[in-house]
């Protein structure tokens, strides 16, 4: 995988009406790093997740990245209809719509490369139920499971271990650290600190602007000062 998935922010503000959810960010995530953004709640990571995902439009700034980049972005598991009348395995097989589009059904090779990401993050029982039968972590792990059929450069993750349990984030954290090892660009927002002191090279932190960015350790120690 090239780690050519360098993203830069260049002075990129949001507003909503009078309130301001960015402020002026600027800085670059290197091709292939694994970054955690920080911060108190509402100081903007998910808005700065929107941003590079291109979900939502900067009111001034912009964000550069490669053409035929296309990031493949988990948003808060919340924000997910569990209602929708969806498999565990029509979800996954989702990852790969770019091989059969629209109008048309997956082939062989999207449905086998289905199974296969279930099997990884430990789903393979699971893939005839229907999403809203799934606990928080199962879903979590099927929606880990159709990024991996995407095969994006560049991935961006929402709190991706929020009301999961322990054997989950192990799961999925061996998924994120194997992206890492692949070269691929993957930010993640958090809020357990100790996990971004173990797990992550580098950390963002934001209080609507940008407070540090850089190596994990002194960007955390910006942000008990």
């Amino acid at each position: 995988m090239s780690s050519d998935a360098r993203i830069e922010l260049r002075d990129v503000t949001v507003r909503h009406g009078r309130c301001i959810a960015l402020e002026g960010i600027s800085g670059a995530f290197a091709g292939g790093s694994l970054t955690a953004v920080v911060g108190a709640n509402g100081t903007g990571k998910s808005t700065l997740l929107g941003v590079i995902a291109g979900t939502i439009r900067p009111s001034t700034g912009t964000v550069l990245r490669a053409v035929d980049e296309r990031p493949a972005y988990l948003p808060q598991v919340i924000s997910i209809d569990i209602g929708y009348p969806l498999t565990v395995a029509e979800l996954i097989a989702l990852g790969g719509w770019r091989e059969f589009g629209s109008f048309w059904a997956p082939g062989v090779a999207v449905i086998e490369a289905a199974a296969e990401a279930a099997r990884t993050v430990g789903l393979s029982g699971h893939l005839h139920r229907r999403i809203g039968q799934l606990s928080v972590g199962q879903l979590q792990r099927a929606l880990f499971a159709r990024l991996i059929l995407q095969d994006a450069s560049m991935i961006l993750l929402d709190e991706p271990f929020a009301s999961v349990d322990a054997q989950t984030i192990e799961v999925l954290l061996d998924r994120i650290e194997h992206w890492h090892r692949q070269g691929r660009t993957v930010i993640v927002v958090l809020h357990d600190l100790g996990l971004v002191r173990s797990q992550f090279p580098d950390t963002l932190v934001l209080a609507q602007r940008c407070i540090a960015w850089g190596p994990t350790a002194s960007a955390l120690a910006a942000l008990a000062a």
